[in-house]
């Protein structure tokens, strides 16, 4: 997944880029939220975090097959089973700042403390119902496992006279979900992520001054890594990006300076017009995309899908993208067409988990 959506990102700075050099666009922002994976009873209000890992001694620093590259003075990867407390804190920080349940207590003492080897069958079900009925809680989400793989490249930049150092490590934490009722775990869940640090100094000792240390590495990941598993657990808002054409027809050009003034109304009714009165299909794309941000701005995901799809329709025609579609280079050559089916792909996202969400949020009787 994370590959796919750089993916996606780098061809849609690749097709705004290329718009941007014949078209006047602007950028405005939308957060909207989107449902988790997994759906909770409203039942469940009162949930325990729990730290049930292993505590096994750190490995080894291995060396990275490969290195030394070109240019590359200095690679090390390691791999370390993390700060376990920091993390279960850090996971049960994440949840209760969402504020989806009515309580959220932690418990990040490791319940394995006296294991030597991984019990790969989790609590049983006699220890989540003590666990549940000392802590006064309703269900158990607990951190199972906790790995990280950090990779500590140095190397020296001749065209910038300078070295670079970088730090990127991967977390992979997995949690387990137990209700009191059942002899199993409800649901288990598998994420990764990574944190990265980059600095630039003068010299190679400056560089290994300002990286952060292994000690600092271990703590600041074990509390981001914390935070990677509750977009699974939990619906959460995300920030997206949205594009206006601004150009194209007096309506156009009026419509943005509503829109700074926060007037959608009145821009929507321009909008409305260009479309109308345009007979040339790049005006109608324009007007036709911007009339589906508008509906989305207003949580209409139907409708915003109805325009987005009359303006991706638009754009394939203004592009001829069935046939430059056989050109290796036709993404530079339908900027429009790519910048609307990426957006239009955004809505739909949105309206596949709109049913999912609503049901995620019954709890609030829509006060959210």
């Amino acid at each position: 997944m994370k590959n796919r959506t750089n993916y996606y990102f780098a061809l849609f700075l690749t097709s705004l880029l290329a718009l941007s050099a014949c078209q006047t666009i602007e950028e405005l922002s939308i957060d909207y939220m989107l449902p988790g994976e997994i759906s909770f009873p409203a039942s469940l209000k009162r949930v325990a975090i729990v730290n049930n890992t292993t505590a096994l001694p750190d490995n080894k620093i291995i060396p990275s097959n490969g290195y030394p590259k070109e240019n590359e003075t200095n690679c090390r990867v390691a791999y370390h089973t993390s700060n376990a407390s920091i993390a279960t804190t850090s996971l049960a920080e994440a949840i209760a700042r969402e504020n989806y349940f009515d309580l959220v207590v932690i418990c990040d003492s490791a319940l394995r403390s006296k294991d030597f080897t991984m019990r790969e069958g989790g609590l049983l079900q006699e220890e989540v119902q003590q666990l549940a009925q000392s802590l006064g809680v309703d269900f158990i989400i607990s951190l199972e496992n906790l790995q990280f793989k950090t990779t500590k490249v140095i190397q020296y930049l001749p065209q910038w006279s300078c070295y670079q150092g970088t730090v990127d490590t991967k977390v992979y934490p997995t949690v387990k979900i137990y209700l009191p009722i059942r002899k199993k775990e409800m649901v288990q869940i598998h994420t990764n992520d990574s944190i990265f640090w980059e600095e630039f100094a003068s010299t190679e000792a400056n560089i290994h001054r300002q990286l952060p240390q292994d000690l600092k590495i271990i703590e600041e990941a074990s509390v981001f890594a914390g935070t990677v598993p509750v977009k699974k657990l939990l619906p959460y808002w995300k920030t997206g990006k949205r594009y206006l054409y601004t150009n194209g027809s007096v309506p156009m050009r009026d419509a943005i300076i509503y829109i700074r003034r926060e007037s959608w109304k009145q821009a929507f009714n321009l909008w409305k017009e260009a479309y109308s009165s345009s007979k040339k299909a790049k005006k109608q794309m324009a007007a036709a995309h911007n009339l589906a941000v508008y509906y989305e701005m207003q949580d209409d995901i139907e409708h915003a899908e109805k325009w987005a799809l009359k303006a991706r329709e638009c754009a394939h025609k203004v592009e001829n993208v069935g046939q430059i579609s056989k050109n290796r280079d036709w993404i530079n050559r339908a900027p429009n067409y790519v910048m609307v089916s990426l957006y239009l792909q955004e809505l739909q996202e949105r309206k596949n988990g709109l049913a999912k969400l609503n049901m995620q949020m019954n709890r609030f009787n829509d006060d959210f």
